[in-house]
């Protein structure tokens, strides 16, 4: 082996991995050429290559070049730069409002415009947009609490009422500017408009027979609250889900409703059997006063034709008095003997009575005897002379032998 070969053996391997110690600087990649030192690279020196190398890619020449064509370089990258972060700026203004909100521009933190459904632009850190629901339906409760529950009455009655309300956002600016939380402001309005109401009426008729007449009055005197607040909220409906006494009364006061029922149930009964007993009374005296209507009528008859015939009578008794008392006698013997079959007559100054068989007449000339046997009957009477007296006795046997 020759002189040079062994000298070649002696020397450092130039060719050396650069992380191994001892390596060749040349071979560092952060580009300490000549840096012997051991540990972490320097950061300025790393920005500074970093820096030359985007210089480079936007037109310069890198740190190699002359100090105008750096300049050129570094302003047009800087344009670059700045148009694309312009673009950026542009396309992050752009906002879509969605079908049933409406976007409240605020431009500087002050109201500018309203923007309806539809995508839209801003100049974003000039303007601010806030997005609001005005067709939602929105609710609240009242009443799960117990001091927002209990409320007292007119008659200084406790009621426990729970209800909801419904409500939307009409105006989206007053409901954003007018109101830091219109939510909370609805439920102190709601609470409020709701004791009012029930302070007015009584207790029964909370509970009872006025819970939509309480909610009707309840929401407009709401609504008039919120439109004087100017909270763009818009109350569309007032529902009453429950309204009793205090639990503390509770069982007195299902006590009270028994009793009351009870009292209802028993004037109905009382009005039921009155409907059925009245009719009948009513039917029962109106059918009295019909017979007596129709008695008197029968007699005011009777009496009138009695009285036109007395005057008759009267009339031709003027005219023959005697001829009239004997008709008149004969027509009432007529009348009484008619219902009669035996007669006993007492004939004055005698010492037997006469007997009329009157039945065996009435069997051979009819069924009335006749004005001239009565007339006979009358000339055997007492007062008669003794001829008439004999006669009539005569007649009668013959009328006896026939």
């Amino acid at each position: 082996m020759s002189k040079e070969e062994l000298s070649k053996m002696n020397q450092p391997n130039q060719e050396m991995a650069w992380n191994e110690p001892g390596g060749n600087g040349s071979k560092d990649p952060w580009g300490n050429k000549g840096n012997k030192q051991d540990g972490p690279p320097d950061l300025d020196e790393v920005f500074k290559k970093l820096n030359e190398k985007v210089t480079s890619i936007f037109g310069g020449k890198g740190g190699k070049s002359g100090g105008s064509g750096s300049a050129v370089g570094g302003s047009k990258g800087i344009g670059f730069i700045a148009a694309i972060l312009f673009v950026l700026w542009g396309l992050s203004g752009i906002y879509i409002v969605d079908e049933g909100r409406q976007g409240v521009v605020l431009r500087v933190g002050a109201f500018d415009r309203i923007t309806d459904p539809g995508p839209h632009w801003f100049p974003r850190f000039i303007e601010k947009v806030e997005m609001v629901e005005v067709d939602r339906v929105r609710s609240v409760n009242i009443g799960a609490i117990s001091h927002e529950s209990l409320m007292l009455t007119q008659d200084e009655n406790i009621v426990d009422i729970q209800f909801e309300v419904q409500y939307k956002v009409g105006n989206a600016r007053d409901y954003v500017f007018n109101v830091r939380d219109p939510d909370t402001t609805l439920r102190q309005v709601t609470e409020t408009a709701m004791r009012e109401i029930v302070g007015k009426n009584k207790m029964d008729f909370v509970i009872k027979d006025g819970r939509v007449e309480v909610a009707t009055a309840t929401r407009k005197l709401m609504q008039d609250i919120l439109d004087s607040y100017k909270t763009g909220l818009i109350v569309t409906n007032v529902n009453m889900q429950n309204a009793q006494p205090p639990e503390q009364v509770q069982h007195a006061f299902n006590d009270a409703i028994k009793a009351r029922e009870d009292k209802e149930r028993l004037v109905n009964e009382a009005e039921a059997y009155s409907n059925d007993i009245l009719p009948k009374a009513r039917g029962k005296a109106a059918r009295m006063k019909s017979e007596s209507e129709a008695y008197r009528d029968e007699i005011i008859a009777k009496a009138t034709g009695e009285t036109s015939r007395f005057l008759k009578v009267l009339t031709e008794y003027k005219k023959a008095p005697a001829v009239t008392r004997e008709r008149l006698y004969l027509e009432t013997m007529e009348s009484v003997l008619g219902n009669s079959n035996k007669v006993m007559i007492d004939v004055k100054k005698g010492n037997n009575l006469m007997y009329l068989p009157l039945d065996r007449l009435q069997s051979r000339q009819g069924s009335s005897i006749s004005l001239e046997d009565l007339q006979n009957m009358k000339q055997s009477l007492p007062g008669s002379t003794d001829n008439n007296s004999s006669r009539s006795r005569d007649l009668l046997r013959g009328r006896e032998g026939r």
